[in-house]
């Protein structure tokens, strides 16, 4: 399986190829009152509005920082259980290209601590953790991101 290398912090992180629309790069945002901290924009996607999560702040880290290699992945999105996919973009930091990850090497951390962390594998330079876009977001943030997205 291919998947998009980043950091959160310090760590590797990857997210499917699969799931990925496109990678561009740090974007001006548009802030969002009344959401929470890691919400960290609404972009303008040619002419749609998509919002942004800081994935750092998300997992309870300090902010992505700002640099040349910080991302905004623009992703397809779907809750669980619903059949409606959303553009969603996810704020990475230190993007490090395309790795290929044998399925079979993948395992279950053991660790149960932030819900959208999946599976780990090890390589040469480490773990790399798989991020599950389904369990991203909370219900209530679904709700005020996505307006079709109360009933899922």
């Amino acid at each position: 399986m291919k998947v998009l290398l980043f950091h959160i912090g310090r760590d590797r992180y990857g997210l499917p190829l699969a799931r990925i629309v496109r990678v561009l790069p740090l974007l001006e945002l548009k802030q969002l009152p009344l959401t929470p901290d890691y919400v960290a924009g609404l972009m303008d996607l040619h002419g749609t509005p998509v919002p942004v999560i800081d994935l750092s702040r998300l997992a309870g880290l300090p902010a992505a920082a700002a640099q040349f290699d910080t991302r905004i992945v623009i992703v397809d999105y779907r809750a669980p259980g619903s059949e409606t996919t959303h553009a969603l973009g996810l704020l990475a930091s230190q993007v490090r290209g395309i790795a290929d990850i044998d399925p079979l090497q993948l395992e279950d951390s053991g660790v149960a601590t932030v819900p959208f962390l999946g599976q780990v594998a090890s390589d040469a330079d480490g773990i790399v953790q798989l991020v599950e876009l389904e369990h991203l977001l909370p219900p209530d943030v679904r709700a005020l991101l996505f307006q079709d997205a109360g009933a899922a």
